[in-house]
């Protein structure tokens, strides 16, 4: 068995990163989960977080997402994201703001489809100002 996975992180606009890993772990929709070489197969959605990179036993990279997919083979974690970028270039002032806006979408929503809409861009907002803050 191999010691590392290849990992590709993907947005919508590019590739973000690809290369082979020790360790990823990944903001399930159900929790977060570690994918080493060999994991069994598995297909989950990906939530609003962060993706951590771990290289001898720590993380190395980290990149926040605000969801998509993932798809896990034995030796392949990848994520298709729609929204991507590493954690150090989250600015926490333009994180906030971009929850201000979403809350009073929010507020605003005159339907369930728009509420809906805006309930999902106030979750990523908010953990984006939390990724900023960490």
């Amino acid at each position: 068995m191999a010691d590392t996975v290849q990992f590709e992180l993907v947005a919508p606009e590019k590739l973000i990163f690809s290369d082979d890993v020790e360790l990823v772990v990944v903001p399930g929709s159900e929790g977060d989960f570690g994918v080493l070489p060999g994991h069994a197969n598995l297909i989950s959605t990906v939530r609003p977080g962060i993706i951590e990179i771990h290289e001898n036993g720590q993380a190395k990279e980290r990149y926040f997402v605000a969801g998509g997919y993932a798809e896990v083979t034995a030796e392949r974690c990848t994520v298709l994201s729609t929204e991507a970028m590493p954690v150090d270039a989250i600015d926490r002032g333009a994180a906030e703001k971009r929850l201000e806006a979403a809350e009073l979408d929010l507020r605003d929503a005159d339907d369930d489809a728009a509420r809906s809409r805006f309930e999902d861009a106030v979750g990523v907002a908010r953990a984006m100002v939390e990724t900023a803050g960490a």
